[in-house]
């Protein structure tokens, strides 16, 4: 990550009626105070500097994206996972999840555990090995290894070695020294490896391997077909095994007489040491014969592990190796176990497979017990110590991307009882099936940190489903799915409406607006479609009331005076002749004297319009559509906002905006944008030529840089290719220019109690809004507050009041009080409207209000709204509507997503732009705290995903599959030392067993081999200084420094000290013993020698 620049707090912090004051529209280092005066009674003092923030990520969830390799610690009981972008996730127990990057961005090709020593090799395409320090909460790389002249194609560390074999694709096998990352000048070349009689080179190393019965003898596979047996002492081949079939891989039985392999034919082959001219079995496991006697020819088995059980016949698990003939089957792992043939099909292809096994040790009886199958899209593990082979449920989210994420909402601060509530009843649904037994993948150390509070993730997705997660102390648990295609019939194929729009996800979700306080939830779809839900503990018979609303309108559409009259919004007489029409419930038909432009008039989608029963949770009460009209689709809804404890929900899109008050099932309001305005339009509107623009101007479709007709644009779901493309133009001002086009979208709604105009002396509810523009309207509202008025009078809205202006289009509204504290929003206590009636406690409607004026004896009336575009920052005071600063936040780029959000007991304005940058502006100053150029956007996604939330925190979807989470604050960085998991536990390695007299000194004793005389520098010479170059990592001094600060480490590397000391002194005890023995033994010789020599004569000898 950049270092980011600080900007010095006493920057521009003059006060805002004093000396020259800079104009609005130029640029500023700082919120720049306008010419308004200040009232007195504004005076924030601000707490937050630049020292209150610093950015860097703290964790990712989901499935990795494109995954590559595989491996696991059998000691350590962690598991690694590569990708294609050079990523390598590392699980163990639940919370134990850590993310590491490569800064090449290479795929990598292997992973290696230096098992139960705290570390990780990783092979990379860029051919360079990493050694990661994995003893430390954030792993680092302590040495990299570069090779110029060869590719690196397979590498093999066996168990507690220091020194690593690199096969390459010209054939030879390097050895490379793990504790100082140097190549040993001992070499494996092929020419030495093959016969000299063979004409063929034998391909590249696919296979490494050392003898279970002797580490002295290394066994080499070549992708030829070719397999060696090398004699590391003897520097020689003991045998060549020429086999006509590829060879993918190879795998011993555990005492070393016997291997097998998998071939490119579908084929496995059973070698036995005492006679390597031929294979002594040969099996198609899935071929089989046909009429005229040939095999049916089959895929290539790409992996085979062939594991030794103590208590039943061996076990074979194999990946692939189907026969051609049966298309359109799923991949599948098979598992043979003596007679017993078991086929597991998959979801998506394998990438990878790994039997985990009780053992370390290759030349023990190996007893697996579970098998980790690492799929395209998904990990599974297989319980293979049950005859059914069930799987173990998953403690992972990597079920993110089960449908393509399309929305992302983060709350935190979230009421205590939500998580336990949606947690219950989405329990209920949980699959079963699982083994019982626990995840085996149970290592590392995890604990609540004391810095944790509730939070919620929300997803919405393409097939129109939405999951909540528990996002509290950075793990991501599933709390509950709704699934918001159970509202609307079944579209049939290739019929109706929805089908011309979007032909895959008519359901997908575009938009999510939550109120945890209230659980009031709204859902916004491609079809153009709202959906309102609310929670219930019961089960309900509910039918769902339709809506139907005419937001679909051309400047040059005119309607009559006479139709307008019948639409009672607004009481002034310039409530305009191009207003949008409501429709309600049951539209007329089509022949009924309706224009003729909306002969055609029907929603995308059909609701059910019967009475369904709905389970626990959340419930569908109120659907809004917008319908087709005039052979024209819906534009799809561009913003929306809903208040619980006004019973209201706006939206808007490009044509104009609407107002439902979903309680009485009413709609208030439905205009053009340009109605809203009246006789207050800021612009003088250039005339449109007589051609009917049907330019989308949805936020998302907006940013790509795509010119295809808006036909093929509104044709494709979120999840489609044209969304996913990269953007670099910076926007012109043209862009939202005036001439280019009159129609103007809704770009954001807020209800909230506000002055709507500058004659106001009391708050009332009002709706912000905000255009494409650059143009803020305030609308005031008249709401009943008795419950039975409420559901009986009608809400009237009055005319447009207040008309504000910004550069760029409007993204974000937020509201302080003067004492600079937030206003959040008023909303209604939940209430449980299926809960049977209590006589003694009746149901009321309990509403919570913020009102901005409630401390008028400390602040005085009024309150200061923030408001935030594509480019400038404003903060407005009310009701006087005077701006009191203004901060252009950027010149070159535009913002994407901001929000006015709570850090370190204060509040900020956060703001993520199009070039990557974060910012953090001061409120109400909009002082830069912090400018970091942080993430250089590269495609829609981002875009569509990145939210801020309070505490310092942020998301967006890092790939398809995957939610990078961020902060912001310094605080939550200096603790998240704390928070993280320990990936490494000091654990004993566990002895290995006795292995007898006989059988130890008839098979050879392993232990006597000794690599060091081997490939040390003294035997084997140095190498060649042009095939590898050595690059010390950034993490070796670092990592010593934390793994040495934990208390844990410190009492491992303690008693590991204890204990090579005690050996020490034993050894050295033995020693002396010895000596004393031989010193008393040469004593008493010399005495014999000296008696018998005694008498002799000189010429006696």
């Amino acid at each position: 990550m950049k270092k980011f620049r600080k900007v010095l707090d006493g920057l521009t912090t003059s006060s805002p009626s004093g000396g020259t004051i800079g104009s609005p529209s130029c640029g500023s280092a700082a919120g720049t105070p306008t010419t308004a005066p200040t009232p007195k009674e504004i005076d924030v003092q601000e707490t937050l500097v630049s020292e209150n923030f610093q950015l860097c990520k703290t964790v990712r969830h989901g499935f990795p994206y494109q995954p590559t390799a595989l491996a696991f610690d059998p000691v350590q009981k962690i598991l690694a996972i590569g990708s294609r972008s050079g990523g390598v996730r590392i699980l163990g127990r639940p919370g134990v999840d850590c993310f590491c990057q490569h800064e090449s961005g290479a795929a990598i090709l292997q992973l290696q555990f230096l098992i139960n020593e705290g570390a990780l090799v990783t092979a990379c395409a860029d051919d360079t090995l990493h050694l990661w320090n994995l003893r430390q909460r954030r792993p680092a790389i302590l040495h990299s290894l570069k090779f110029n002249r060869e590719r690196i194609t397979f590498c093999h560390l066996p168990f507690q070695s220091k020194w690593l074999y690199v096969g390459t694709e010209r054939g030879n096998t390097h050895i490379v020294n793990i504790e100082s990352f140097i190549l040993s000048g001992y070499v494996i070349m092929w020419n030495k490896a093959i016969e000299l009689s063979t004409k063929t080179h034998p391909g590249p190393v696919v296979h490494l391997s050392d003898s279970p019965k002797d580490e002295g003898k290394l066994l080499v596979g070549f992708e030829s077909g070719t397999i060696v047996q090398w004699d590391l002492r003897a520097k020689k081949v003991d045998f060549r095994i020429y086999y006509d079939e590829a060879i993918h891989s190879v795998s011993w039985h555990h005492e070393g007489k016997q291997f097998m392999c998998s071939h490119s034919d579908g084929s496995l082959t059973l070698w036995n040491l005492r006679n390597t001219s031929k294979p002594i079995q040969v099996t198609f496991p899935h071929g089989k014969i046909q009429k005229d006697g040939r095999k049916e020819s089959c895929k290539p088995i790409l992996k085979v592990d062939y594991k030794t059980s103590r208590n039943s016949e061996p076990f074979v698990i194999f990946s692939g190796g189907l026969s051609y003939d049966k298309a359109g089957r799923r991949p599948t792992l098979t598992i043979m176990h003596g007679k017993a043939i078991t086929v597991l099909e998959m979801d998506y292809p394998i990438v990878e497979f790994m039997t985990l096994c009780e053992t370390p040790y290759n030349n023990e009886v190996q007893d697996p017990y579970a098998v980790v199958v690492l799929l395209e899209k998904d990990l599974i593990v297989v319980d293979l110590t049950q005859s059914n082979f069930p799987v173990f449920e998953n403690p992972y989210p990597m079920d993110i991307h089960e449908s393509p994420v399309t929305c992302t909402a983060y709350f935190a601060d979230c009421p205590p009882d939500i998580i336990p509530v949606l947690y219950s009843i989405g329990a209920k649904h949980k699959k079963t099936g699982y083994s019982q037994k626990e995840w085996p993948v149970s290592g590392g150390m995890w604990t609540l940190g004391s810095h944790t509070y509730p939070e919620v993730i929300i997803t919405g997705h393409a097939d129109g489903s939405i999951k909540f997660w528990d996002a509290s102390a950075i793990t991501l648990q599933m709390l509950y799915k709704l699934k918001t295609s159970k509202v609307f019939e079944k579209p049939k194929q290739n019929e109706g409406r929805a089908a011309e729009l979007v032909d895959d996800d008519p359901f997908a979700v575009q938009m999510v607006s939550w109120c945890p306080q209230s659980r009031i939830f709204c859902v916004v779809g491609i079809s153009a479609h709202i959906i309102l839900y609310r929670f219930s503990k019961y089960d309900a018979n509910t039918q769902i009331v339709s809506l139907e609303v005419r937001l679909q309108c051309d400047p040059e559409d005119v309607i009559s005076p006479s139709e307008n009259e019948n639409n009672p919004c607004f009481s002034e007489p310039h409530s305009g002749s191009h207003s949008p029409q409501p429709h309600h419930q049951h539209p007329a038909s089509p022949g009924g004297g309706t224009p003729e432009s909306f002969k055609d008039y029907t929603p995308c989608l059909k609701v059910k319009d019967r009475a369904v029963r709905v389970p626990p949770g959340y419930q569908a009460e109120l659907v809004i559509q917008l319908p087709w009209m005039d052979g024209e689709p819906p534009q799809q809804i561009s913003s929306l906002d809903i208040n619980s404890a006004y019973g209201l929900l706006a939206f808007g899109n490009c044509n104009g905006l609407a107002v439902v008050d979903y309680l009485q099932k009413t709609i208030l309001l439905c205009m053009s944008t340009l109605d809203l305005y009246g006789a207050a339009d800021p612009y003088q509107r250039l005339t449109r030529s007589p051609r009917r623009n049907r330019q989308s101007t949805s936020g998302l479709t907006e940013l790509s840089d795509n010119q295809q007709s808006v036909d093929t644009e509104r044709s494709k779901s979120p999840t489609s290719e044209s969304r996913e493309n990269s953007f670099s133009r910076s926007r012109s001002s043209s862009v939202s220019s005036i001439d280019r086009d009159t129609k103007e979208a809704i770009t954001t709604l807020q209800f909230g109690e506000s002055f709507g105009r500058k004659s106001d002396t009391l708050p009332t509810p009002c709706l912000w809004v905000g255009t494409s523009l650059g143009v803020i309207l305030l609308i005031p509202m008249s709401i009943p507050t008795d419950l039975e008025e409420r559901m009986e009078e009608p809400v009237t809205i009055g005319p447009c009041g207040a008309v504000l202006m910004l550069k760029g289009s409007v993204l974000r509204f937020g509201f302080l009080d003067c004492m600079g504290a937030l206003i959040p929003n008023p909303y209604e206590v939940w209430r449980d409207l299926n809960a049977p009636e209590d006589p003694d406690r009746p149901r009321k409607r309990k509403l919570v209000h913020y009102s901005p004026s409630s401390s008028q004896d400390t602040c005085g009336e009024g309150h200061l709204a923030i408001v935030c575009s594509e480019r400038q920052a404003k903060v407005f005071l009310m009701p006087s509507q005077s701006c009191l600063f203004v901060h252009n936040i950027t010149e070159s780029s535009f913002v994407l997503r901001a929000d006015v959000v709570s850090v370190c007991n204060s509040v900020c304005l956060a703001c993520f732009c199009a070039n990557g940058h974060v910012m953090t502006l001061s409120l109400p100053s909009l002082r830069p705290l912090m400018d970091v150029n942080y993430l250089p956007l590269t495609d829609m996604r981002i875009a569509r995903t990145f939210c801020f939330t309070n505490g310092g925190q942020a998301l967006y979807l890092s790939s398809p599959t995957e939610i990078q989470r961020i902060t912001y604050s310094q605080e939550m960085y200096d603790n998240l030392q704390e928070m993280l998991g320990e990936l490494f536990t000091p654990t004993e390695t566990p002895e290995a067993q006795n292995r007898g007299f006989l059988k130890g000194f008839f098979g050879g004793n392993a232990h006597t081999f000794d690599r060091e005389e081997l490939f040390g520098e003294a035997a084997a010479g140095k190498a060649s200084r042009s095939l590898a170059q050595h690059i010390p990592g950034q993490g070796g001094v670092e990592g010593m420094k934390v793994a040495a600060s934990g208390a844990v480490g410190e009492i491992a590397r303690a008693r590991i000290a204890l204990d090579e000391r005690g050996q020490r002194l034993g050894e050295l005890e033995e020693r002396t013993a010895l000596m004393m023995t031989s010193a008393e033994s040469f004593s008493k010789h010399a005495h014999e020698l000296m008696l018998k020599c005694k008498d002799k004569k000189w010429y006696q000898f």
